[in-house]
Formats: structure tokens, C-alpha cells, sequence
């Protein structure tokens, strides 16, 4: 009997490159893979349990699966990622319809955790952090045009507020040769956008090569033939080096475009966090990458509430966020993690307030894209076609200004030209709505 396996991923593209490396495992020995869960034998849930918002969809998706387990339409559950790794003496007990909860050190196991399953056990497995696979083959979820490309596991920066080092363990990154050999065959199945990825990209290659080589191994991912975008994600602002920055505006594959999650820019409360600089280092370092690399999007996240975060300190972040006009952000509500040294911090900032100062940052920065996207009408733009909107009947894709799912989307008219998923294509910009560009295909 062949058993169709579903898989649900939550959370961050690292989470779904994990699961896409446990289907292609199971694939591999016979198991059809579905991406209707209501139709699978087994459900998989891929958790995250970074913040509490994500605890919540994690746990809201385990109750689903369970009331689906309940009306016979699927036969065993399985849990797996942050938020089973995190909490792993407890899911079973809280969960007792699943019938198994694994932690990210066993996602190499899961072909064995899978036929146990079937056979009626009931399993709890947990390994070593470090036992997470960092590489393998994989069965995309992703259209074929794009992927990501993660090449480091875990973090060693230990900000206050995060659960990352807790859950996945230190920094540890993949070998060069494991990279561009994953990056050759992606090439060969079609992909033309590469998005590197980790907890910390900038850092990549520190812990074996004793140096940061994100340049380098930038410079030889765009050697690589059939690959035309290379966008960076989750940069840390220390190690934004003269030579990235460089490499970025010189290498025509490497977009320019830096998400750089800055978290803050008060002094005060950036060494509350563990992390570095202030205002007047971190808008040198943005300017620097402005003034080097003509036309760059920049995008971050902000943390706003932050415990003993003052009224002053957050009209600082205000008027920095102004300054600079970032083309993207996102801005959190801070989360108080159980296990994070932050949680334990006294002057902990009242919920309305967190939002309140969301809602407003929110706002300031909406008005701000708003006056991006109107600078942009009149202006011809390549973009990546990614489907066809049947309500507005148009096509839509991205602009190197946007990274999938994050940021915003082209809509076009074709014309009659009935471009494909993947094309590249010009488009001259005549409206916007919001972050959204509205044009016809050249």
C-alpha cells in the first residue's frame, strides 16, 4: 500500500527548507507526496515557536489536524520543528491525539519515525541540535522559478529576546562546495532567483573558514549559469563589511536589495538586547550602503516595546525610521519569551502600548511606501512573472524590490503576449496601490 504524507511548514524559509529535505526523504523510499492535508494518510506539521503569535498558529494547526485525525480523514499526526524542539517534555502530554513529536535533531530519522507511526507506536524523539541535517536532497515547495538557499543553521549573536540559540542550537555553517553543489543542480531544475538564507547570512563560513565569506561565496554563486537574481536575506549589521557592500553593488546577479533586521536604534536599548550601536553608527552604516549602491532597497524589522523602552526612546526610532526611509519594514510587538534573558527584565511595557506604538510605526511607514511607489509611475521595471490574477485578469510578478511573500507584487496587462511563470519581463509602471506597482507589459 503506497501512503500519502502531507506536510504543513510554519514560520521562517529555514523551517521550510528543513521540510522540504524530510519529503524528499520519505519520497524517496515510496511514500506519495501530497499537498492536500485533508487527503493524506499521515499529517506532518513543521511548527515554529519563535514568538508567541507563532506558538499560536502552531498550535491552532495541530488542533486542526486533530480535529481532521478525529473525522477519520487522516490517520496520524506527527510534530515537528521549534516548537517540538522547544518544548519537548510537553507535547505529547498537551497533544495527546498526535502521535508523535520529533525535534529538529531527528528530522534525519523521519523515514523511521514515519513506519513506526503506521505501525501503531506512539513516538518521542529528540537528538542532539547539531544532528540537523544542514543539507540534502529536496522536494521544493516553492514554484520552480525560486528558491531558497540556506547555508548556516543556528546563531551564536544571543540577543535578549530570542529563543533562536535555545531551539536551534549554535552557529554552524555549510561547507562552499555543499552550497555551490546544491546552488548547480536548483540551476539545472529551472530555478533563476536564489534567496540565501540563515539565522545570520552575514556570518556564513566564520566558524569553518575562520572568516566571513558571504562575498566570496556570493562571487562564485554567480558564476553559476541559468541563475539571474541573488537576494540576500537576514543580514546582521556588524558584519555588513566594505566588501559585501562591494560585491553587492559590482556582481550584476546579486540584487540590490539587503535585509538587514536592525531590531532598534537606541543605544540604550540595543545593549539591553545584547546587540550593537546606536543611531548615529547605524545610519552611517545605511548611508554608506546608499551612497555605494545606487537604487538599493533596504529592509528591516523594528522590535517596539521592548521592556524599559521609554516614550523617547521610541519617538527616536520614529524619527530614525524617517530618516532613512526604508523601502520595506515590519515591525513586532516584543514578545516576552520564557527562557530569553529579556523575559526576566524588569519595567516590561503594557500590551496596549506595544501595539499603540506598532500601529504607529506602521502607519508612518506606509505613508512612506505609498510615496515609493508613486516615484515609481513613469518607470520601466523588470519583473519576474509569478501567475495570473483571475479577478483583475492581469498578470502579476516581483521587481527585484521584493522578496516573495514579505513585500509587494507587479500586476500587469500583457497585451496579448501571454508571458510564462518564470519569464522575465518589462514592465512600464502607470498606477499603485499601496506597495503595490500596476503597469503594462512592454
Amino acid at each position: 500500500m503506497s501512503y500519502r504524507v502531507g506536510l504543513v511548514s510554519l514560520g521562517c524559509e529555514k523551517n521550510r527548507v528543513d521540510a522540504e529535505i524530510m519529503l524528499s526523504s520519505l519520497k524517496d523510499i515510496g511514500y506519495e507526496i501530497t499537498s492536500d492535508i485533508e487527503t493524506c494518510d499521515i499529517a506532518i506539521v513543521n511548527t515554529c515557536g519563535f514568538i508567541e503569535a507563532s506558538k499560536k498558529e502552531s498550535i491552532d494547526e495541530i488542533f486542526n489536524l486533530i480535529r481532521l485525525k478525529q473525522s477519520k480523514k487522516i490517520s496520524a499526526i506527527i510534530v515537528t520543528g521549534c516548537l517540538s524542539e522547544r518544548y519537548q517534555n510537553e507535547m505529547l502530554k498537551e497533544f495527546p491525539e498526535i502521535d508523535a513529536a520529533v525535534g529538529i535533531g531527528a528530522n534525519k530519522d523521519i523515514v523511521d519515525i514515519v513506519k513506526n507511526v503506521l505501525n501503531g507506536k506512539k513516538v518521542e524523539k529528540f537528538a542532539r541540535k547539531d544532528e540537523l541535517p544542514l543539507s540534502g536532497s529536496r522536494v521544493r515547495t516553492t514554484p520552480n522559478h525560486y528558491a531558497y538557499l540556506k547555508v548556516s543553521e543556528g546563531c551564536n549573536n544571543c540577543c535578549t529576546y530570542c529563543a533562536i540559540p535555545l531551539i536551534r542550537g549554535n552557529f554552524r555553517s555549510r561547507t562552499m562546495e555543499d552550497i555551490l553543489k546544491e546552488a548547480r543542480k536548483l540551476a539545472h531544475e529551472g530555478v533563476k532567483e536564489l534567496l540565501v538564507i540563515a539565522q545570520d547570512t552575514t556570518r556564513y563560513g566564520e566558524d569553518i573558514y575562520g572568516k566571513l565569506m558571504l562575498p566570496e561565496l556570493l562571487r562564485e554563486l554567480c558564476k553559476i549559469d541559468k541563475i539571474e537574481w541573488i537576494r540576500i536575506l537576514y543580514c546582521y549589521p556588524d558584519r555588513i563589511t566594505d566588501e559585501l557592500i562591494n560585491v553587492i553593488a559590482n556582481e550584476d546577479k546579486v540584487l540590490k536589495y539587503i535585509d538587514l533586521p536592525l531590531q532598534h536604534c537606541n543605544g540604550r536599548v540595543l545593549k539591553d538586547m545584547n546587540r550593537t550601536g546606536d543611531k548615529k553608527s547605524l545610519s552611517s552604516l545605511l548611508n554608506k550602503i546608499k551612497s555605494k549602491i545606487p537604487n538599493v532597497i533596504l529592509r528591516t524589522t523594528f522590535i517596539v516595546g521592548f521592556p524599559g523602552e521609554t516614550d523617547s526612546e521610541f519617538n527616536e526610532l520614529c524619527e530614525f525610521s524617517r530618516e532613512i526611509g526604508f523601502d520595506r519594514m515590519g515591525c513586532f510587538c516584543y514578545s516576552k519569551e520564557e527562557g530569553t534573558p529579556a523575559a526576566s527584565f524588569e519595567n516590561q511595557v503594557d500590551e496596549d502600548i506595544k501595539r499603540h506604538r506598532q500601529q504607529v510605526l506602521m502607519d508612518e511607514q506606509m505613508l512612506v511606501m505609498e510615496q515609493k511607489s508613486k516615484n515609481m509611475v513613469g518607470k520601466k521595471i523588470k519583473v519576474l512573472v509569478e501567475g495570473f490574477y483571475d479577478k483583475a485578469e492581469c498578470y502579476f510578478g516581483r521587481s527585484y524590490a521584493d522578496s516573495p511573500d514579505i513585500d509587494g507584487r507587479v500586476y500587469f496587462n500583457d497585451n496579448g503576449k501571454k508571458p510564462k511563470l518564470g519569464d522575465f519581463v518589462d514592465v512600464l509602471v502607470d498606477d499603485f496601490i499601496e506597495c503595490d506597482l500596476i503597469g503594462d507589459m512592454l
